[in-house]
């Protein structure tokens, strides 16, 4: 299982939301590129990194830093963040993204992720969040009604490989993954999934490798000395 350390992008800062609320922000860093080449001196192949001020109102006001990261870094990055459109996406795969990821526009908007899976294909995945089984959507202020294990069991025949699920229950707490739904996920043939939300010890990232995933995200517990890297990255192999 790979492990995607994550870094969370607002006003060019590395910060970190609870539970995706702007106003539970902490700052961890004004210099993202040198917490990236940490990362990669650690061991890590790829970066997992939101626009934040991107997925609130859409201006991706952080595409130099993500240029820069994709040019600099060393990592493979793949980004989410106000991807609501094909220029959008287009920006981050033409500033050296390797994939873009759509959230919201993913559930309101299937036709254009369709549309640019045809047109890039292995460079787009579906962000999907849920909340108590449904997809949220909108910064995970508005709750569907679509059922979220439906829905990412569509996106093999709509073109898409590999889906981020997150558990907005557990992101942000360090309360642990969510093993039983990443199980019934990873049934799904056909679709990389990609684990995100509570990942907080060796013990989580080893639990998750257990169920032969292809990813996991890492963030807070990075930032907070919960665990290093290199003990994430030694779990994902055990």
């Amino acid at each position: 299982m790979l492990i995607f350390p994550a870094i969370d992008l607002r006003d060019g800062q590395v910060v970190r939301l609870v539970e995706g609320d702007y106003d539970r922000m902490t700052v961890y860093g004004n210099d993202p590129l040198s917490v990236a080449k940490a990362y990669r001196e650690a061991g890590a192949e790829y970066l997992h990194v939101v626009d934040l001020d991107a997925a609130k109102d859409g201006a991706q006001k952080n595409l130099a830093v993500i240029q820069k990261l994709a040019a600099e870094s060393g990592l493979k990055l793949e980004v989410g963040g106000g991807v609501r459109d094909e220029a959008s996406a287009r920006r981050y795969l033409d500033a050296g993204v390797a994939r873009v990821i759509l959230g919201s526009a993913a559930i309101e908007k299937p036709e254009l992720m369709e549309a640019l899976a045809k047109r890039y294909p292995g460079q787009v995945a579906a962000g999907v969040d849920a909340k108590n089984g449904f997809v949220a959507i909108h910064g995970w202020k508005t709750v569907t009604d679509i059922v979220a294990f439906d829905f990412v069991e569509s996106l093999p025949r709509r073109g898409i490989d590999t889906v981020i699920y997150t558990d907005i229950s557990r992101d942000g707490k360090l309360q642990g993954p969510n093993v039983a739904a990443y199980e019934q996920l990873n049934s799904i043939p056909g679709l990389r999934i990609v684990a995100s939300g509570g990942v907080s010890s060796p013990d989580d990232v080893a639990a998750l490798a257990k169920l032969n995933l292809y990813a996991a995200i890492i963030g807070k517990a990075l930032y907070d000395g919960r665990m290093t890297l290199e003990e994430a990255l030694k779990a994902a192999k055990s």
